[in-house]
């Protein structure tokens, strides 16, 4: 087996625990903590009129772009979850060793929108049945992901995953791999990914979608 091949099987493939993970450490790593965009705090918690949800949908640049011109999502900030690594860098979440996704945390508004709103942006804008990739992005940090913060909104994904499951069937697509959990622990990631395409506007964006629309709302 060529060493090109055993590390992408290593990049695809999850750290079985903790103690076969990257020991990480136990400081976060600095950030500003203000949205570039729009000078918003992305590491307050939320009102009483916001919830959060966090997403994994690829590489997080673009992902994070088409989630901040979301109308009602008042901050997002790219980081690290869905793995057992403390305080990830980027270099050790890319090494397929800390067991975590590239993800957006999106701090949305819920009079000006919903979860079922937050999540038909998220299916519509990528490949939820790739697994550990998104086109040519490959890896276990490019898998498709949703954590919530309750129960309620465990059941709410698993809805919305169940509604565009049969549109992508009908249209040709296979099974979803989305893992939907509650989120853990989010670690944010170094500062010069956060709004990475508001800085640098003609960075690498790898988002892509099917082109299969989501269905939301009630009886679908």
């Amino acid at each position: 087996m060529s060493n090109s091949i055993e590390k992408i099987l290593k990049k695809s493939s999850l750290p079985a625990n903790k103690d076969a993970a990257l020991p990480g450490r136990p400081e976060p790593l600095s950030i500003s903590g203000i949205h570039a965009v729009n000078s918003e705090s992305m590491t307050r918690q939320p009102s009483t009129d916001e919830s959060e949800v966090v997403l994994g949908m690829g590489c997080f640049w673009g992902a994070e772009r088409q989630l901040w011109n979301t109308p009602g999502v008042v901050a997002t900030s790219v980081g690290y979850a869905g793995g057992f690594t403390p305080n990830p860098t980027y270099e050790e979440v890319c090494s397929g060793q800390t067991g975590h996704t590239e993800v957006v945390k999106v701090l949305f508004n819920k009079k000006e929108t919903s979860l079922e709103a937050i999540l038909k942006v998220f299916w519509e804008n990528h490949d939820p049945t790739q697994g550990m990739r998104q086109g040519n992005d490959i890896g276990s940090q490019y898998r498709s992901a949703i954590y919530v913060m309750s129960d309620d909104d465990i059941a709410i994904a698993e809805a919305s995953k169940a509604a565009y499951q049969k549109q992508l069937l009908e249209a040709g697509y296979a099974m979803i791999t989305t893992e939907i959990e509650p989120l853990e622990t989010y670690y944010f990631a170094e500062e010069y990914h956060q709004q990475y395409l508001h800085k640098n506007p003609n960075g690498y964006c790898g988002l892509a979608g099917t082109g299969v629309s989501c269905p939301i709302g009630l009886g679908v």
